[in-house]
């Protein structure tokens, strides 16, 4: 089975990730904006970190057989200063029309702050403005209430829903995500947020349509072949060949299909690595 990877932080791994992934059927990826371990100081440093996720990674991934994509955004958990928010996003549009960044994102909430917000909003903006496709963050803490005020902010600015993935959702956002037209994503740790079984129970209850699930494997306890183990795990629990399908690589597809941007090629054949060897 080709699988779409649609939310992963490369930067944090390893090219053995890599080369796991592509034996394991995954062919494309998309690696949004994140935190990179310390607050970030300098607009600069957000802008060399754009390009480095829109052109070296995607180099790196190429050598081992994926197709990689970014998406570009400041993202909520650096958003609460202002000033370098306002520096960064007028830096922002050239990373955006980019030829590799298919979306904006990731945006939303890390602690639910006024400032946090006020990033939320522009950059909501900004991605309608340019009819992109958007990620964003639900919150870690206090999670309902902060998904409450994200779907309060959408419907307020009258972007475009369908535009949109609302991620990292739990069976407590579920119902509210579902209330929207957005995608909504599920997030799949080995230990903290969501596991196969508990994907698979979510699809039963909430259906399949406009339903996405990723690994967003990062800087900490986190599998970038968790995809591959919902697989495993839903057709042992019955699911059907088409909804299993539509989870892992249909619903991406149509969903990062909508910028233009969006060409993955899945017959990407890895490179010797004594091609590469430094």
């Amino acid at each position: 089975m080709t699988i779409i990877e649609p939310h992963i932080h490369m930067y944090s791994r390893t090219t053995d990730d890599y080369q796991a992934m592509y034996e394991a059927g995954i062919r494309a990826c998309v690696e949004p904006s994140f935190w990179l371990g310390s607050t970030r100081r300098y607009a600069g440093t957000f802008l060399d970190y754009f390009l480095l996720i829109l052109e070296f990674e995607t180099i790196r991934a190429r050598r081992f057989g994926i197709d990689h994509f970014a998406a570009v955004s400041v993202n909520p958990k650096e958003a609460d200063d202002p000033g370098l928010v306002d520096e960064v996003l007028a830096g922002m549009p050239e990373y955006l029309e980019h030829d590799r960044c298919v979306a904006l994102g990731e945006i939303g909430f890390n602690n639910i702050t006024a400032n946090e917000e006020r990033a939320f909003v522009l950059q909501l903006r900004m991605a309608e403005e340019r009819g992109m496709p958007v990620i964003i963050h639900l919150p870690h803490v206090d999670k309902l209430r902060g998904t409450k005020r994200i779907v309060e902010i959408i419907k307020a600015e009258g972007v475009t829903q369908g535009r949109i993935i609302l991620d990292h959702n739990t069976e407590e956002t579920m119902a509210t995500s579902r209330g929207t037209d957005c995608y909504a994503g599920m997030t799949v740790y080995p230990i903290s947020k969501l596991t196969p079984a508990r994907v698979s129970g979510i699809i039963r209850e909430f259906g399949a349509e406009r339903m996405v699930v990723n690994g967003s494997a990062d800087w900490g306890i986190s599998d970038p072949l968790s995809l591959v183990k919902v697989v495993a795990y839903m057709r042992e629990d019955g699911h059907s060949p088409d909804v299993i399908q539509r989870l892992v690589f249909g619903n991406a597809n149509a969903f990062y299909g909508q910028s233009p941007k969006w060409r993955p090629d899945f017959g990407i054949e890895p490179m010797d690595p004594r091609q590469f060897q430094r």
